[in-house]
């Protein structure tokens, strides 16, 4: 029982001492993982995925990549500067880049460096549906998603040996936990957390490209473009890391009176045409 409540301690210890606010959520965060530590990673895992991939250049669609990725990042820097987070971008190094790929995807790394895939693009249908996509991820970013889910890793790996060590001798309940341990924390634990994550990209997403003028209506559309191409094939939510489509349309929907009046702090009254 001793070394169960020491494990315990130490456990809470652990978590009490990385956590961290962060501006854009007011939530404290997991932060195992600094970004000293993360941000070197995570360009060098983005400069091995342009030299594995066409990378397109000089096109529109690429320079408009770039121009509502600057737009984003400018928005998000105003926000912050606003509610007194000035240094907050310091250590980010914006790029923005189109590969050629029939992948529905694009992602934003811890630090900045953001991926368009051409497969999405048909998708978002217009710059301001890849404005609503551009938010969501840089969000993912600067809400620090990815070192939240290292630490949550982390913390789901240090639970698993601590449970290990503590049932080392009962090997009944010792082999009960290790087979219910991964299924119970990632249902009940990481899963949801995941699409947590999803909800806070797509509301502060919203916040943020409405401040760079594009019109937050048009995060509701999108994902009602992203249902039809998927063709109604999903997990059931709980067992999914992002919530469902029809949650995030109603969800974006009630959201976007929200990012407007948030724009209209920034003197952003009216947005550019959707086209």
């Amino acid at each position: 029982m001793k070394l169960k409540k020491v494990i315990l301690s130490l456990g809470i210890l652990a978590v009490i001492l990385s956590c961290a606010t962060n501006p854009f959520t007011g939530k404290k965060t997991l932060a195992f993982v600094s970004n000293d530590q993360l941000f070197p990673s995570a360009f060098a895992q983005y400069n091995q995925v342009l030299s594995e991939n066409k990378v397109i250049k000089g096109t529109k669609d690429a320079e408009m990549i770039t121009r509502v990725g600057q737009r984003i990042a400018v928005a998000a820097e105003r926000w912050l500067n606003a509610n007194g987070h000035q240094s907050y971008l310091d250590d980010y190094q914006w790029e923005y880049t189109l590969i050629e790929s029939e992948q529905v995807n694009a992602w934003c790394m811890p630090g900045g460096k953001i991926a368009f895939y051409t497969g999405i693009l048909p998708i978002a249908q217009n710059e301001t549906g890849v404005a609503a996509i551009m938010g969501h991820e840089v969000i993912h970013a600067l809400a620090n998603h990815g070192q939240q889910r290292m630490s949550a890793a982390y913390l789901q790996q240090g639970l698993a040996e601590a449970g290990n060590v503590a049932l080392a001798n009962d090997q009944k309940a010792l082999g009960i936990f290790n087979q219910s341990f991964g299924i119970v924390s990632n249902v009940a634990g990481m899963l949801p957390f995941s699409r947590a994550h999803e909800t806070e990209a797509d509301r502060v997403g919203l916040l943020i490209m409405a401040i760079a003028g594009y019109n937050p209506d048009e995060g509701a559309e999108l994902w009602k473009r992203m249902k039809a191409n998927s063709g109604g094939q999903a997990p059931p939510e709980f067992l999914s890391t992002h919530p469902s489509n029809d949650t995030r349309i109603t969800n974006l929907q009630a959201m976007a009176p929200t990012a407007q009046a948030e724009a209209k702090k920034f003197g952003v009254t009216s947005f550019r045409p959707i086209n």
